[in-house]
């Protein structure tokens, strides 16, 4: 899906937009889908887990604009990791589930929102200074100023972190945006998880725009 990507000096980010028959909330999750969440699990990719040099290319991304990976400002790659090696692994939907998942075997960020509850266009940019999002229904939030998000019309509706609480996917979801966030310094495995990711949004019965 072609999205206005502003220059950044290293991000690579590919998106996704899946047309689903019936809200991914109501579908149940396949075997295989299930399999995928251990941290453990062969999935497929031409890559194993990653180095600590990757895990650094990774945090590289987030530094070039000035933001700080550390405590729960982590890439969202590397939360799923840690909890899914705990027996942690969060189950939502499947198409929730399988973001988390490509976040899990492919070690990059990955996020997913719902592109009918976000308000208008949207573009890939760095968030200023100062922004927040609100990223759960208790009302919590995260300082995104420096990070690159995925923006609509009133805000940052997806990061590589966390996502807005406002544009997650629900019970009425039909057309989702997934979105890889790769490096350049990393491109054979960004390009890699999204023809992975590709290949399983189809398997679950989505249609690729």
């Amino acid at each position: 899906m072609p999205i206005p990507v502003a220059p950044h000096p290293l991000l690579d980010a590919r998106c996704l937009l899946a047309t689903w028959p019936s809200p991914p909330r109501g579908l149940a999750p396949p075997g295989w889908l299930d399999a995928l969440c251990g941290a453990e699990a062969p999935a497929g990719l031409p890559f194993g887990p990653p180095t600590p040099d990757e895990v650094k290319a990774v945090r590289d991304l987030f530094r070039a604009t000035g933001f700080k990976p550390a405590g729960r400002s982590k890439p969202c790659s590397e939360y799923i990791r840690k909890v899914a090696e705990q027996g942690a692994f969060p189950r939502i939907d499947p198409a929730v589930d399988l973001t988390n998942a490509a976040a899990l075997h492919g070690a990059l960020p990955v996020s997913t929102l719902d592109v009918d509850r976000a308000a208008g266009p949207l573009r890939i940019d760095v968030a200023p200074a100062g922004t927040s999002i609100v990223f759960n229904a208790s009302g919590q939030q995260l300082d995104v100023g420096c990070l690159p998000c995925v923006f609509d019309a009133e805000g940052p509706v997806a990061d590589a972190v966390k996502d807005s609480q406002r544009t997650k996917v629900g019970e009425q979801t039909l057309r989702t945006l997934t979105v890889v966030w790769g490096t350049t310094a990393l491109p054979a495995r960004t390009d890699a998880l999204a023809r992975w990711l590709a290949e399983r949004l189809v398997a679950l019965g989505a249609t690729l725009a």
